[in-house]
């Protein structure tokens, strides 16, 4: 009995999932290019490059030198909003080594290829960002807004 039910709630689980992706549901939240940005924040996703995972990025200042990479030990300096212009988060100063587990995703590939002294500004979305629990002043399902300088690069 306990193995039948199992089998039916994982066919059942199964069946719902392709149901929503055939429909184009967003189980991870909104899509970035379905949420409108505070005019402050400067962002038309069309003038942006898209990622595979579905990050947007786009470079303000080219930096010099080589690419920050997996292994790295970056410095950035950031500020971070949410699509209503409301900043929830800054540093200056940020230290952390490309490809430890700890930092959300899209935050990570914003910086990854990123030059010394370059400016980004990048659109994570909640897959990449924290999901559909959110974190603090980030509520779930956000899009969040980065801009990002790499102010060092070891």
């Amino acid at each position: 009995m306990i193995k039948r039910n199992t089998v039916r709630t994982a066919g059942l689980t199964a069946i719902l999932t392709l149901a929503l992706v055939a429909c184009g549901s967003n189980a991870f939240g909104p899509d970035p290019r379905d949420v409108e940005f505070a005019s402050e924040l400067g962002i038309d996703l069309d003038a942006m490059t898209e990622t595979e995972t579905g990050l947007f990025y786009r470079d303000d200042v080219l930096g010099t030198g080589a690419a920050a990479a997996a292994g790295d030990v970056v410095t950035v300096t950031y500020i971070g909003w949410l699509p209503d212009g409301e900043a929830f988060d800054s540093a200056s100063g940020f230290l952390f080594q490309i490809g430890i587990p700890g930092l959300i995703a899209g935050f990570v590939e914003g910086v990854t290829g990123m030059q010394l002294g370059g400016e980004r500004t990048i659109v994570v979305p909640p897959e990449l960002g924290y999901g559909s629990e959110g974190r603090q002043s980030v509520p779930g399902d956000a899009v969040m807004v980065f801009k990002l300088t790499l102010t060092a690069l070891n």
